[in-house]
């Protein structure tokens, strides 16, 4: 199993509206590519941002070049998101799954 981990941060005043974009745009995309197992969203805020986190779960990594196509190591990126997003993210990082 690989996990591909995505992060982002918005500014505060737009944290909830970013995670509606998120819940209702981009959990459903994952969940219909195939190889997806599973993911946790995770956020955190201070007094000026809202820090996302997001962790995918694939079978392997040709299933995630499913969902991201050939340049998978590059975070997917939505038009919507740069109104939102501070810094936004360029690449992202896999792992190997060896233990749960």
């Amino acid at each position: 199993m690989t996990a591909r981990v995505w992060k982002g941060k918005t500014r505060i005043e737009h944290s909830e509206t970013y995670a509606k974009i998120i819940e209702e745009r981009d959990i459903p995309e994952y969940r219909r590519t195939d190889g997806f197992i599973k993911l946790t969203f995770l956020k955190r805020s201070d007094n000026e941002f809202t820090y996302f986190e997001l962790l995918t779960f694939w079978t392997d990594l040709e299933n995630i070049k499913n969902f991201t196509g050939p340049n998978f190591e590059q975070a997917v990126s939505y038009k919507e998101d740069k109104q939102y997003l501070v810094d936004f993210p360029g690449n992202v990082a896999h792992y190997e799954v060896f233990a749960e």
